[in-house]
């Protein structure tokens, strides 16, 4: 099976260092970052765990529960939270999948036999209240994520959602956005009443709150 944008995220049950979850029940109406990482106690991914910890708040803001991922164990994951804790200055909160059979793994095809056949590469989904896959990105071993990357995704696609609105190259916050095509002009006097900068019919820029 190959996931693909849109698709429902696969539900599991599975013990985490929080406990055991059902997926979908802990998800609630939240978003997730879903995200995979090939071992505990290796320094890559001590610190993106530190990091994703770091970043609670922005998180919290954006109703997103981040959820990790690697084929340790339970015990395993928390004797490395320590370590996490204490080199990256934090206190990690958020639940690790103990995936030691990879069953998770295989589900949501973490593990790619060209980089490993056992650990799981540094993957990304953002999956929606909804429960569908709205970006997927994937690592190699040795590159640590860009977490301000993965925050403005989450931006872009929930103000996305919320204005009928695309962002273009290099978009961040408070900057213009596009109405896409597919709204008419007439249309778009009523969304957007501040009106909009028309470069082409098909490029028409705006800024929204």
């Amino acid at each position: 099976m190959s996931l693909k944008l849109g698709d429902t995220a696969p539900n599991f049950q599975i013990a985490t260092t929080t406990g055991d979850i059902d997926f979908h029940q802990w998800a609630g109406d939240s978003w997730v970052f879903f995200f995979s990482h090939p071992a505990d106690f290796t320094p890559v991914c001590t610190t993106e765990m530190g990091r994703t910890a770091q970043l609670s708040d922005e998180f919290t803001a954006r109703n997103v529960k981040p959820l990790g991922l690697s084929t340790d164990s339970v015990e395993e994951h928390l004797k490395w939270i320590e370590d996490v804790n204490e080199t990256q200055n934090t206190t990690l909160r958020f639940p690790i999948v103990a995936d030691k059979d990879h069953k998770v793994a295989e589900l949501y095809e973490m593990i790619h036999p060209g980089e490993s056949e056992t650990a799981a590469v540094r993957s990304v989904f953002i999956i929606d209240p909804d429960k569908k896959i709205r970006l997927t990105m994937t690592y190699p071993m040795s590159v640590g994520r860009n977490f301000s990357e993965i925050l403005r995704v989450i931006d872009s696609l929930q103000l996305s959602d919320a204005k009928c609105v695309a962002t273009p190259a290099d978009w961040v916050p408070g900057s213009k956005v596009i109405i896409p095509p597919g709204i008419e002009n007439e249309r778009a006097k009523d969304l957007f009443p501040q009106g909009w900068e028309e470069l082409r019919p098909y490029l028409r820029l705006t800024k929204v709150d």
